[in-house]
């Protein structure tokens, strides 16, 4: 009984006895472990805790992490406060932004052109070299060992000052390594006596690897034999990679002090061939460089060799009129591969709409066109033109038929040509057609895909026995829209001044008032950077009576008031004494009186000037490039569009209240320097007819004499009250007619009008 009580209470409590026999053993054996002797390693003066025996105190606590200045006791431990101190900040580094961003990612164009050419030869090879292939290559440039006094327009040329064609070779390379290494990957060196297919060049070096050291070209041995390797031919053409150029950088002044040779694309050669070990090479990779040499007095019509059709360059061309004979030939190559290319193109999409669940109705006609404009409203539909061959049914002016006359002759002559040119294509020979008479016809202008035509030819068809009779034959014609490029344009910005001219007759006065108090909330009190200047125009009676009887005398006390309410702004005035206004006249004196950097803003006295309206003025006026003549909003008159309405205190960009008046060519946005140089060439014309200077306005002579783009568009913050302008009838009748046509235009709009007169009728029926 005593045996099985014990057993109980052993087999209750063992488990318990095992647990603290094994936890004590444990425990003693990890004090044991932790109190092996080791060395101490702390430098000199650190602070290290010990036990009596010079050992480290204690065993680790559970759950504890050591760190370098362990190990003190929890009595002892004492917080410490570190001091703040503030960081003083580095000047922030100025980061450099590139203009463009091709220039800051690296981004170099493909292909850098350069011609080498003479004196003798700048005014006849190098100017038909330039036609022929400049605006197909990005840069072109001409050296020359000359300076003439006169270079052809529209010409890059460098000059060298030395006849010698080692000299400048060398000049040459050194000039293209300092200014354009960095801006091309591949450069192309050709003389003027040979002509370049430029398309071709293009491509062979878009399938070109840029980092490769490449001298291509016609390879020829050098003279004599004597010296390993071969050099290209000039005459040719060559063309040599960036990498190579960057590699024979270092050599170039050795190669002109111990180079010897009378030619300079042998030297070149040898000097490639010596210091980087590149040989010239036709071909490379599977492209070749194909060339031909032209045969004296050949016709480049009747040449039926295949390497001539492939060439990308033929030398040696004898004169410009050969030049532009071969350029003729290679762009008509050119240009049937294009349509071939078109062909198969339009091919393959009828083959594969075929397969597609509509079959043929898939493929939208013309084949690769964008599909006709789909209108969302009514609104939205675009108009039909209804035209035959001598007159069109939708007039500028709104009259509902006028002739049909200068280029939209051309165009309606040029369609019906086209049709019946397709219509013979796709009958003959079974059939031939010939033209009768356009019955009708419409066109219109998709802004999706181009002109769209639709006639009703009266045809008469002859088939292969002769005989004849008449048909009625309806065509659908596309005009569809080129390929659309960016133009590069100048850098322009929005910091230049704007020097603001307004004319003043006597008839303006009234408007004076109105004009400054607009200005000066818009420019004045926002410092806006601008001048403004009154030209008060008399006539003769008018000028006599000045010093007693001043027609602007109130014009000038009001601007002597602004100017005492703004003293930092100064207003000038100019007078002048004409019997006819004349802007020609006007800008003559102006000109004068200002420098030629100076940005001039010609506008009328009731056009309402902003800040949004002159930054637009200065991006849009680029000097050297560009004038402005911006599509002011005028206003219709109050009394037509607010008929037995009251008249709203601000006039809002609706159709209801005004227009844009495309007849007006008053207000002018141009630099005072292109103004001169256009001036300039009138001279001639009016040596020949002084009255040229009352006919004409300055839009007419920026069209006619400066050469420049002239940028003509609707401007939504250029507002101008309404007011009947008094038509001079000295003035050209283009000019006259524009001025009498803004007037009627200017009066309000044909619903308005419309009521106006049915309210007259119903008046006078009563």
């Amino acid at each position: 009984m005593r045996f099985s009580v014990f057993i109980s209470v052993l087999r209750s409590l063992g488990p318990v006895v095992i647990g603290i026999s094994l936890g004590f053993t444990l425990s003693l054996l990890s004090v044991s472990w932790t109190e092996e002797g080791c060395p101490l390693e702390g430098k000199e003066g650190e602070d290290v805790a010990s036990g009596h025996d010079g050992l480290l105190k204690g065993a680790r606590k559970p759950n504890s992490i050591s760190t370098g200045n362990d190990v003190e006791s929890e009595e002892d431990f004492e917080p410490r406060i570190v001091p703040y101190k503030q960081v003083q900040q580095s000047a922030p580094k100025k980061v450099f932004r590139a203009k463009y961003i091709s220039t800051e990612l690296g981004m170099r164009e493909r292909l850098f052109a350069g011609v080498l050419t003479s004196k003798n030869t700048i005014n006849t090879l190098g100017v038909a070299v330039n036609r022929t292939i400049s605006h197909h290559l990005d840069t072109l440039v001409f050296f020359t060992g000359s300076r003439n006094r006169k270079v052809p327009h529209g010409m890059f040329v460098v000059s060298h000052g030395d006849e010698r064609q080692i000299w400048n070779m060398f000049q040459t390379i050194r000039y293209v390594l300092d200014h354009y290494i960095n801006e091309y990957d591949w450069f192309y060196f050709v003389q003027d006596d040979a002509y370049t297919e430029a398309d071709r060049i293009r491509e062979l070096v878009e399938h070109l690897s840029m980092d490769r050291e490449l001298y291509m070209g016609s390879p020829e041995e050098f003279i004599g034999g004597e010296m390993e390797g071969k050099y290209c031919y000039g005459g040719f053409g060559y063309l040599l990679s960036r990498s190579l150029l960057l590699r024979l950088q270092i050599f170039l002044e050795n190669c002109r002090n111990d180079i010897l040779s009378s030619r300079p694309d042998e030297w070149l050669g040898r000097c490639i061939i010596d210091y980087t070990s590149n040989n010239c090479v036709s071909e490379y990779e599977g492209l070749e460089y194909h060339h031909y040499e032209l045969g004296k007095n050949s016709d480049p019509s009747k040449e039926q060799n295949k390497k001539f059709k492939r060439a990308l360059t033929v030398h040696p061309v004898s004169d410009p009129e050969q030049m532009y004979r071969l350029h003729r030939y290679f762009s008509e190559i050119e240009l049937q591969k294009t349509y071939n290319e078109i062909a198969k193109l339009q091919a393959e999409i009828k083959n594969v709409s075929l397969l597609a669940f509509e079959g043929n109705r898939s493929a939208q006609w013309p084949v690769g066109v964008n599909p006709p404009f789909e209108p969302k409203s009514r609104f939205e539909v675009l108009k039909w033109e209804y035209f035959t061959e001598e007159e069109i049914y939708s007039c500028i002016d709104g009259a509902p038929k006028c002739e049909l006359r200068g280029i939209d002759k051309t165009d309606v002559a040029d369609v019906i040509d086209t049709a019946v040119e397709e219509l013979n294509k796709k009958y003959m020979p079974t059939l031939h057609l010939k033209k009768q008479q356009l019955i009708n016809g419409y066109r219109r202008f998709d802004p999706t895909r181009g002109m769209e035509y639709t006639l009703d030819l009266q045809l008469e068809v002859v088939n292969q026995k002769g005989h004849s009779r008449s048909i009625t034959k309806r065509v659908h014609l596309v005009r569809p829209l080129s390929l659309i490029e960016i133009i590069p344009m100048p850098y322009v910005t929005e910091a230049t001044r704007v020097h603001i001219i307004i004319p003043l007759t006597a008839e303006d006065r009234s408007f004076v008032n109105h004009f400054l108090e607009v200005f000066a909330s818009n420019a004045f009190e926002t410092s806006e950077n601008a001048i403004l200047t009154f030209l008060f125009i008399y006539d003769p009676e008018e000028a006599q009576h000045v010093n007693h009887n001043d027609i602007f005398a109130d014009v000038k006390n009001q601007i002597n008031v602004y100017e005492r309410k703004y003293p930092t702004v100064k207003i000038p005035w100019i007078s002048v004494k004409t019997e006819i206004p004349s802007q020609i006249k006007f800008m003559d004196i102006i000109s004068k009186k200002h420098p030629v950097d100076t940005l001039f803003f010609l506008a009328h006295v009731n056009t309402n000037i902003n800040t949004e309206f002159l930054n637009r003025c200065r991006m849009n006026s680029i000097n050297n490039w560009q004038v402005f003549f911006p599509i002011h909003f005028q206003e219709y008159n109050a009394d037509v569009a607010y008929h037995n309405q009251p008249r709203p205190a601000t006039v809002d960009l609706v159709k209801d209240a005004g227009h844009f008046d495309r007849r007006s060519f008053d207000e002018a946005c141009f630099y005072n320097s292109d103004y001169m140089a256009t001036r300039s060439r009138m001279v001639a014309d009016v040596q020949e007819n002084e009255d040229i200077l009352e006919s004409l306005d300055i839009y007419d002579i920026f069209v006619k004499y400066s050469g420049l783009h002239v940028f003509r568009a609707v401007e939504p913050a250029l507002h101008q009250q309404y007011r009947y302008q008094s038509c001079n009838p000295k003035l050209s009748e283009d000019v006259y007619h524009r001025c009498i046509q803004s007037n009627m235009e200017g009066l309000g709009s044909r619903s308005q009008l419309a009521m106006l007169l049915f309210e007259q009728e119903q008046g006078n029926s009563t």
